[in-house]
């Protein structure tokens, strides 16, 4: 039996989920988060087994210290020695067009990454600290990177190329990256299992953050985030696709630095701009109250995600099945119920029951529906541990 243990290392936090690999069994012996990394109050979470989370308050100043934490509280339940970890896999925002493929970490690798992180600058190099720390720790232990973007480099260059002067794609690297890209090719491989054929699959990954793809025959065709994950649907707390002059014109407007705008458009925009919540659970409450803001809000989010649903399944000729997944796709049932009421004229028929489900794969459609619709949690760290095995060869 294997032990590989699974990083997922943000700005100020760093998940981590340790698996116990025997053949094609991946049991989740621990996980947890360390969180408010570089900041006070800092603390891990961690939860052994089916047993009550447990926190734990510690100064985490950097990446470092929150590896080396996660380290020994393993040690005081999930591992008897760092020895037992047969490999380390990591989740990585931005690999560019650089990275079409999960790679085994070198030195060259480290570099390339922290290359990347003008067009990651939250995630990038809290990644690189990440691989460097664990590295320090475990020098003899292989190490693996999954990126975001890489189930996105499949799309034709009409598809990530931007209208703007080349230069700016030579140069800057300016094109679409898309991201989620882990969490879209699991659930579309697994959605391709339940309707017995690769086909033309839409999946909607909805959570605070939110990205809709297009994948045919099990490769990526279109999706919705670009350059950046602010582009695309309406989300949380930001804006979605929007006039490109806007920000420009706020700028100009109110006196407003390149970092403010960019906060307003990534923090005080989207669902929260729009009725005061970025939590859909919230939203959701307020519709079913009354509240006028949250009915709009809602209103306008299944509106966008109706274009970029409905324009993909213009590029793919046709549909076979969508999916839902993440946060609100996977508990959102009165978004998807309103979302999937508008698609009718696919001939899509909503299974209410099924549609009130929640944590677990289903199907919400009504078996005699033209185009099969689920719900299918996701699970990246699963995939990520999957690759870990592969090119570790382990």
């Amino acid at each position: 039996m294997k032990k590989i243990l699974v990083i997922n290392c943000g700005s100020s936090s760093l998940k981590f989920q340790l698996y116990n690999v025997e053949g094609e069994n991946y049991e989740v012996v621990s996980k947890g988060i360390a969180e408010r990394i570089g900041l006070e109050n800092s603390f891990i979470k961690i939860q052994y087994g089916d047993a009550p989370k447990q926190q734990h308050p510690m100064p985490l100043p950097t990446h470092s210290e929150a590896i080396r934490g996660v380290f020994n509280l393993l040690l005081n339940g999930a591992l008897k020695s760092m020895d037992e970890l047969s490999a380390v896999g990591h989740r990585i925002v931005q690999g560019g067009d650089i990275f079409k493929e999960s790679v085994l970490v070198t030195d060259e690798v480290i570099e390339q990454i922290a290359g990347l992180s003008d067009l990651a600058p939250l995630h990038n190099p809290a990644h690189v600290l990440g691989l460097k720390a664990v590295k320090e720790v475990l020098p003899n232990v292989p190490q693996v990177v999954v990126f975001d973007t890489s189930f996105h480099q499949t799309m034709k260059p009409e598809a990530y190329r931007y209208a703007i002067p080349e230069d700016q794609y030579t140069r800057n690297k300016i094109r679409r990256y898309g991201f989620h890209g882990t969490s879209h090719k699991y659930v579309s491989q697994e959605c391709a299992k339940l309707i017995g054929k690769q086909g033309k699959i839409i999946t909607c990954h909805l959570g605070n953050g939110a990205s809709i793809s297009a994948v045919e025959n099990g490769k990526c065709v279109d999706t919705s985030m670009g350059f950046t994950p602010l582009a695309g649907t309406i989300m949380g707390t930001r804006s979605g696709d929007i006039d490109p002059y806007i920000p420009l014109y706020i700028m100009k407007k109110d006196g407003l630095s390149v970092d403010e705008a960019n906060n307003l458009l990534n923090k005080q925009s989207g669902m929260f701009a729009l009725c005061g919540y970025a939590d859909n659970r919230d939203v959701e409450n307020g519709v079913l109250n009354g509240d006028e803001k949250c009915i709009l809000a809602t209103d306008c989010y299944v509106h966008s995600l109706l274009k970029i649903i409905g324009g993909y399944i213009a590029v793919l000729g046709g549909v076979d099945a969508i999916v839902f997944t993440a946060g609100v796709g996977e508990n959102g049932w009165l978004l998807r119920k309103q979302l999937i009421e508008r698609l009718a004229y696919l001939g899509i028929k909503l299974d209410e029951e099924n549609n009130r489900k929640r944590g677990e794969t289903i199907m919400i459609s009504t078996p005699d529906s033209k185009v099969k619709v689920y719900i299918i949690p996701t699970d990246e760290e699963l995939m990520i541990a999957h690759d870990t095995v592969r090119l570790a060869n382990i």
